[in-house]
């Protein structure tokens, strides 16, 4: 069962957030983290970003996917806002950073990203977004705004015992790099883009 293992708060360039470490072993060096920002009120509807490690886009602003400026664009609005951002150590969709390499490698081969990760006899997508939901309740959230545009995590919610109040948009602007990893998120996953 995942618990706050630590938790502190750390000022960012968006504001003060307090950070909480989930995990099941306080051993683990790969914990979830929830970002939480100091205009949150748990007892309200809370603004939620789920949101899948990402170490290309986030740290290195690789331009092949747009998960460093959502990650941005999601701690800007729940600074503002109020609101958490649950941070979920499923790095490339939950396939680890050597596979996401390796797709990356079939890419430049012309493969799309799941044609990519299916030649690797991985999943299309892998990651698990009930984590999320456990974390939620732990944290005792019980109403929530999503900040997606993935109809997965929408589901997600379902029969969880957590009411969806509404979805957020959180859309980014493609660029010629990212545009047909875009495209592929909207045809092949069905995500809520309205640019591409």
């Amino acid at each position: 069962m995942l618990k706050i293992q630590a938790q502190s708060n750390i000022p960012t360039d968006f504001g003060m957030f307090k950070v909480y470490a989930f995990s099941e072993n306080e051993n683990d060096w790969n914990p979830h983290l929830v970002w939480v920002s100091e205009k949150t009120d748990f007892n309200d509807i809370v603004n939620v970003r789920f949101h899948s490690e990402c170490i290309t886009g986030e740290v290195f602003h690789s331009r092949k996917c747009e998960c460093g400026q959502q990650l941005d664009e999601a701690m800007k609005f729940v600074s503002e806002n109020g609101g958490i951002i649950i941070y979920l150590r499923q790095e490339g969709r939950n396939i680890g950073i050597i596979n996401k390499l390796k797709a990356y490698a079939l890419q430049e081969e012309g493969f799309d990203t799941v044609e990519a990760n299916l030649r690797l006899g991985l999943p299309a997508d892998g990651r698990d977004f009930g984590v999320a939901i456990e974390i939620l309740k732990t944290l005792n959230i019980s109403k929530v705004n999503l900040l997606t545009n993935n109809p997965e995590k929408l589901r997600s919610l379902d029969n969880s015992g957590i009411l969806l109040h509404k979805r957020i948009p959180l859309e980014i602007s493609s660029n010629a790099t990212n545009e047909s990893y875009l495209t592929v998120k909207k045809s092949y996953f069905g995500h809520l883009l309205e640019k591409v």
